[in-house]
């Protein structure tokens, strides 16, 4: 038997520019944060890096055609920031990476497929980083500049825009730790100041659309977090509160600003890094704060809530022990051990269904 879509789902595929484009130094096109990170020996286990990658940047018809063939509704791409403005800022606009994506976007209209366009997917440009990237916050002037250059470009046939891919991994991964370009490890400060550049970036470019672009192109435009679920790993109220405590600082970090009719960061998050800060000697919390006009500037800022999620964790706090983590940090801060415990499921005549714990709080935030 065939299965129907319910009417007005769709589905698709994504990428992201670094991932698959290649063409690292074609044209006036500029180095970004993963070209330059990924250049370090050992940054990659075996040295690989994305200088060719797919070579979409060359084949992206012959892309095209494959994503025509699997029949797919509509293909989530993002834009290399530093491949349009090669200076970062957008007193230069590149003719060449501006007309691939130009050529990208007519090509998925003429096979009948929906451009979704991702503005940030990671590959910030050097020249920004130099200057602090998403720690320093002139970040959101540039990042509105950026924004009104492809509005500008493109909004005429891009009627989906997403402003940033998975903040927690830009901040967390980018400056929180190693793991991910820019490789800065400012764990416990660098995070959290990239946390509120980040979404007032995002703001600035909503905003941006909202009052200028969406009467005329009528489209919509958001953010995509990366929901990864946590949870108690027992009924015990200390560990349930590990478990709220975590998604807080998950998700609650960057979506509780937005979805909220509070704003601001989660209570919890900025009562246990204020707690923290001050028994480490901080004479003031090193999560920054926001202002009662930035609040309100950042509340409502996303047309739909961009879901991406990857897995479940559950936390406890009976063998959290200080020193486990570095100090400060992000983990320090939550003060709680995760694990990939085993959980519930009932086993159904082809198919498996998992218990799923869903916070008042939040339900409604999410669609499925």
């Amino acid at each position: 038997m065939m299965r129907v879509l319910p009417e007005g789902m769709q589905l698709g595929v994504a990428s992201a520019a670094y991932q698959i484009e290649g063409g690292w130094n074609v044209t006036d096109k500029s180095l970004s944060i993963w070209d330059t990170f990924g250049d370090i020996p050992g940054t990659i286990a075996d040295n690989t890096t994305a200088k060719d990658a797919c070579k979409s940047y060359e084949y992206y018809k012959r892309d095209v055609a494959m994503l025509h063939f699997l029949g797919v509704m509509f293909y989530r791409f993002s834009i290399s920031w530093p491949r349009v403005l090669p200076n970062g800022f957008a007193n230069k606009i590149s003719k060449d990476g501006a007309a691939y994506y130009n050529n990208l976007i007519d090509e998925l209209l003429a096979n009948g497929i929906t451009p979704v366009v991702t503005m940030y997917h990671w590959d910030l440009p050097q020249n920004l980083q130099d200057l602090g990237g998403w720690t320093n916050p002139l970040i959101a002037d540039w990042f509105e500049d950026y924004a009104r250059v492809l509005f500008d470009l493109y909004g005429d046939r891009v009627k989906t825009w997403i402003t940033l891919n998975e903040p927690k991994q830009i901040g967390l991964y980018g400056y929180g730790t190693r793991r991910f370009a820019p490789g800065i490890n400012a764990h416990g400060i660098g995070e959290y100041l990239s946390a509120k550049n980040m979404l007032m970036a995002h703001a600035r470019a909503w905003h941006l659309y909202d009052k200028e672009y969406r009467a005329k192109e009528n489209g919509t435009i958001g953010i995509t977090i990366a929901t990864d679920f946590r949870e108690g790993q027992t009924d015990e109220p200390e560990d349930i509160q590990a478990g709220l405590d975590a998604m807080d600082f998950e998700v609650g970090l960057y979506s509780h600003p937005i979805f909220t009719d509070k704003g601001g960061f989660p209570e919890r998050v900025v009562k246990l890094v204020e707690e923290k800060s001050k028994q480490q000697g901080y004479p003031q919390s090193r999560l920054p704060e926001f202002s009662k006009d930035e609040i309100e500037f950042v509340k409502g800022t996303s047309d739909f809530y961009g879901f991406n999620h990857y897995s479940t964790k559950f936390y406890t706090r009976k063998t959290y022990k200080e020193g486990m983590y570095p100090v400060p940090s992000y983990d320090d801060d939550l003060g709680a051990v995760w694990s990939l415990l085993d959980y519930e499921v009932a086993i159904l005549p082809h198919c498996t269904v998992s218990r799923v714990t869903i916070r008042p709080d939040l339900s409604g935030l999410f669609a499925f």
